[in-house]
């Protein structure tokens, strides 16, 4: 994992049920630093990044955003969303792809780019367009103690609306379309899943064992700053 951000982060990883932790569930990873983590031949969870964290002041929640019960080791907790997620699953047998996206559906906090190790094109989830975090509408907005914008809340998650969440009457590809809210997204950040019956699905499959996640992959300077809680 990569941490290009101008700021720190607090990557953390959940295990699908019946999958191991890896990498203790969550660390610290500073501006330009690196950090090799391992999983098992079979594995399959998600990935996100926390920001703005203080893990020393015991108060809850610990991280502006994608906080885990206040925990530096998340140890199989969802964080709290809005947070871009990676989703990945790898598979034991090498001859079979392994499958993996990058999801807005529970909205938005950092742009993230993931590749194959020898970054093949076809394998590349790039980063976003357009900070996301500029982009949100006044009513998606998550904001910190001083009044920044940290994070973007999907429809789904601000509203909780079936339609939104394409769920119930709303739970197939024809009932589920993209709402303005999503496009929005979609417009920033091209190649993730804007909502949960995004089309064509912007996942990738291929067959190498290792991976590359980088957070901020353009940089993206000072608009991407987060203050510490």
């Amino acid at each position: 994992m990569h941490n290009k951000c101008p700021f720190p982060i607090w990557p953390a990883t959940a295990s699908n049920t019946g999958h191991p932790v890896i990498a203790d569930g969550g660390f610290y990873l500073p501006s330009g630093e690196t950090k090799p983590i391992t999983a098992p031949w079979s594995w399959t969870g998600r990935i996100w990044a926390r920001t703005g964290c203080n893990f020393g002041s015991k108060l809850k929640p610990a991280c502006e955003t994608g906080d885990c019960d206040g925990r530096l080791e998340c140890n199989g907790l969802i964080g709290t969303p809005p947070a871009t997620l990676v989703e990945i699953t790898v598979q034991a047998d090498k001859t079979k792809p392994n499958f993996y996206d990058v999801s807005l559906v529970d909205g938005y906090n950092l742009p993230v780019m993931m590749t194959t190790k020898q970054a093949s094109p076809k394998c590349t989830i790039k980063g976003c367009v357009k900070n996301m975090i500029n982009s949100c509408p006044q009513e998606l907005q998550v904001l910190n103690k001083t009044g920044q914008v940290v994070a973007c809340k999907s429809a789904c998650l601000a509203f909780n609306l079936d339609s939104f969440c394409c769920r119930n009457e709303f739970g197939t590809p024809e009932k589920c379309k993209p709402s303005l809210y999503s496009k929005t997204f979609k417009e920033a950040c091209p190649a993730y899943y804007s909502y949960a019956f995004d089309m064509p699905p912007p996942s990738m499959t291929c067959s190498s064992r290792e991976f590359v996640i980088t957070f901020c992959p353009s940089g993206w300077g000072d608009d991407y700053q987060h203050s510490s809680m």
